[in-house]
């Protein structure tokens, strides 16, 4: 009989903690509510070896306290990102360079974290292939070496 009164009593007392309430106490942001990506995922498709390409992604503060990055850092040494190191205003835009070396030929996938305020943080997300290019700037051309010979 005892085991039933606390059970019964523990399930009111439950009932009354989830009643009270909560109104009145301050609501935490989420991660969400305070750095907003345009996009977190960019595309550059196919690009040719040897040539460095970027990407700009903006970000908006959509919280009431100005936004600090603290650190964008990529997965590799081949990403690198650009940022200013500036507060963001509440309700303004900045934004985020990241520019990939193409060294490399073959897909590739790279993730970049992008920390702030001190302990939250995202990932936004660079791919695409890269070609080989050919070795010299133009194909060569036989007539040239023809003409040459002629001339001798």
């Amino acid at each position: 009989m005892n085991k039933i009164w606390t059970l019964l009593f523990l399930i009111t007392a439950t009932l009354f903690a989830r009643a009270q309430n909560t109104e009145s106490l301050p609501v935490a942001s989420t991660p969400d509510e305070l750095l907003k990506f345009k996009e977190v995922e960019h595309d550059f498709a196919k690009i040719p070896q040897g040539k460095p390409v970027f990407h700009f992604f903006d970000i908006t503060n959509t919280g009431k306290e100005p936004l600090k990055l603290d650190n964008v850092q990529a997965s590799c040494g081949c990403t690198t990102p650009e940022w200013s190191h500036d507060p963001i205003p509440p309700g303004a835009t900045a934004q985020i360079k990241v520019g990939y070396n193409a060294a490399s030929e073959g897909v590739f996938e790279k993730f970049i974290t992008v920390t702030y305020n001190g302990t939250q943080s995202k990932q936004i997300k660079i791919k695409g292939t890269v070609w080989k290019a050919p070795a010299g700037a133009a194909p060569a051309n036989s007539s040239i070496q023809f003409l040459k010979q002629q001339n001798l």
